[in-house]
């Protein structure tokens, strides 16, 4: 359906941030926080892709309160979800599938020394921060996936949300509802790791041409009920090593929450190299080591879901401004990966945004300016100065590989106190990694045992995912014989593997083989988006409300 035949009405405020993760829900607060205090009537709506607020939110999670902090100084008072603190802080390198070695304090980097933070749930948090919000006269609009940019002679408007009723040829069905227009003087993009409209801005801009690739990472997690005799609140446990191969970055995490809840996952760099390499199934194996295993047996698995995470970190962040349009959290790639951590790194970008904007607004009332003040504030603050200490991580990782990588960190941080006057890059994108099939070894997983480790199928039920299937296939193919002439005999397909939720299959149908696309199992975890070799897969939001729905994760 031609969209300039679609009557839409129109919303108009202030100001429109496209997501309600923590950056986006932080650059709320702090605008009409500065509104009340200047005695000022400001519009702001956030529109969210998710059901309810939370209900896209995976994360670990760490949570260091900095921000929080400058946020709401009486987060207290108010009952912030910050209940468990760590009290017991382990390093592991995982040996083999049996062994392990705890690193000496001395050898752990200051990075992940988590004394005075949080075991969390950033989903719970996300809810109590779109509370506060509420509080604050910010209209939350969850369930409006924001699907198209509205432009006026190259300056942001507004966006479109997604249209509500299509069917799979894209023509209206008896309960067709047009997507709105939300316009604003400024728009915020916080969609989070790989946000869709934030990657259109990147190309369309060019706002990366001076920058590395952005890195990524796929983040497992799952969420247990143990026995509460082995259950210890605020044990935090992190390991390296095995089952991946010194060439292949990532590491586990295993995190004591309250009510004899663990959450546990691992973290796999998406710049792996055997195109054979299953991320859902080395998670699955990790859970095997008894180091793990120790805490789930007789435990119940409740929840799972899995997301893409920057990794890139100081090196490969983009310029952060456009005319009328500003990118905040994830959606320019503010995670802390020597920390593990980009929750207070998005808010703090969120709350530094929401103060450019608003004195801009307060000076003129006018927007679509680019705001370089913006980018002049993230650079005076801490969140900078952080980043900055961190930049050469992932690099080192690239460069020296995860054992000589690792001990690189370990020096620049703990010995020379992040002063070395080095800078390490990383020009390959993720995608450009992966090695021939033919010249790769094939890895055989074992099978799951349903009690610690599952299938696909039966995690996905655990993540609640739903779309309606006669609607418009949301994973886009700009061409349909890639996958079947190009990767599958050069790289055995490697879609099949690297998503976490099943969604491509290859098929043989008639003696020929069919790549299927099972579209209703996303979990919009956009790694398709970055690990295909072909850069041929492009993730678009479905119809609002659709997709997994996280209760606490």
């Amino acid at each position: 359906m031609e969209q300039e035949t679609i009557k839409r009405e129109a919303m108009e405020f202030d100001v429109v941030v496209v997501g309600a993760g923590p950056a986006g829900l932080s650059t709320a607060i702090r605008l009409k926080q500065l509104a009340q205090k200047h005695v000022i009537d400001m519009e702001v709506a956030v529109v969210e892709k998710a059901a309810e607020i939370g209900g896209h939110i995976v994360s670990g999670a760490l949570f260091e309160p900095t921000a929080l902090h400058e946020l709401f100084p009486d987060w207290h008072v108010r009952k912030a979800p910050l209940q468990t603190k760590v009290t017991d802080d382990r390093v592991y390198h995982l040996i083999s599938a049996q062994k392990k070695l705890k690193l000496p304090n001395f050898l752990v980097p200051q990075s992940l020394h988590n004394q005075g933070n949080y075991v969390i749930s950033l989903a719970n948090l996300c809810r109590w921060l779109g509370e506060q919000a509420e509080s604050l006269d910010v209209q939350l609009l969850p369930g409006f996936a924001a699907a198209e940019i509205i432009y006026e002679q190259q300056q942001i408007k507004g966006v479109i949300t997604r249209d509500q009723g299509l069917d799979q040829q894209g023509k209206p069905k008896t309960n067709f509802n047009p997507g709105y227009q939300l316009l604003g003087k400024y728009v915020i993009f916080a969609e989070g790791c790989r946000g869709h409209l934030g990657k259109q801005l990147i190309q369309q801009y060019q706002l990366d041409q001076h920058s590395d690739p952005q890195h990524y990472g796929i983040g497992f997690k799952e969420l247990w009920h143990i026995d509460p005799a082995l259950h210890q609140p605020g044990l935090v446990l992190h390991t390296s090593g095995w089952p991946l191969d010194h060439h292949t970055e990532g590491g586990g995490f295993l995190y004591h929450m309250e009510n004899s809840q663990v959450a546990l996952g691992q973290i796999i760099a998406l710049n792996y190299t055997n195109p054979y390499l299953s991320p859902y199934d080395e998670f699955q194996r990790w859970k095997q080591h008894p180091l793990i295993s120790q805490y789930l047996q007789g435990g119940k698995r409740i929840s799972y879901g899995a997301r893409a995470v920057n990794k890139g970190g100081f090196f490969s962040l983009p310029e952060l401004t456009m005319p009328g349009g500003l990118l905040v959290g994830c959606d320019a790639g503010f995670l802390n990966g020597a920390k593990i951590k980009g929750t207070h790194t998005a808010m703090k970008s969120g709350m530094l945004a929401a103060e450019a904007v608003f004195e801009q607004l307060k000076k003129d009332g006018t927007g679509g300016r680019n705001l370089s003040s913006y980018t002049n504030k993230v650079k005076d603050s801490w969140l900078y100065q952080e980043l900055y200490q961190a930049r050469n991580f992932s690099s080192a990782f690239h460069k020296f590989g995860t054992l000589f990588g690792g001990a690189y960190h370990v020096a620049e941080q703990n010995i020379f106190k992040n002063k070395l006057p080095i800078h390490l890059h990383n020009k390959e994108p993720d995608y450009g990694s992966l090695k021939k099939s033919s010249l790769s070894k094939p890895i055989v997983y074992p099978k799951p045992d349903q009690k610690i480790s599952f299938d696909k199928l039966s995690s996905l039920y655990l993540a609640h995912t739903h779309h309606q299937e006669n609607q418009p296939v949301h994973l886009q193919l700009k061409d349909t014989n890639i996958p079947i002439r190009i990767n599958l005999p050069e790289y055995a397909e490697p879609a099949q593997r690297y998503c976490p939720a099943g969604v491509y299959e290859i098929l043989e149908q008639d003696g020929r083989a069919h790549f299927q696309i099972n579209a209703q199992n996303c979990i919009h975890c956009k790694v398709c988006d970055i690990k295909d070799p072909s850069q041929n897969i492009n993730w678009t939001v479905p119809e609002g409300g659709d997709g997994p729905n996280y209760p606490d994760m």
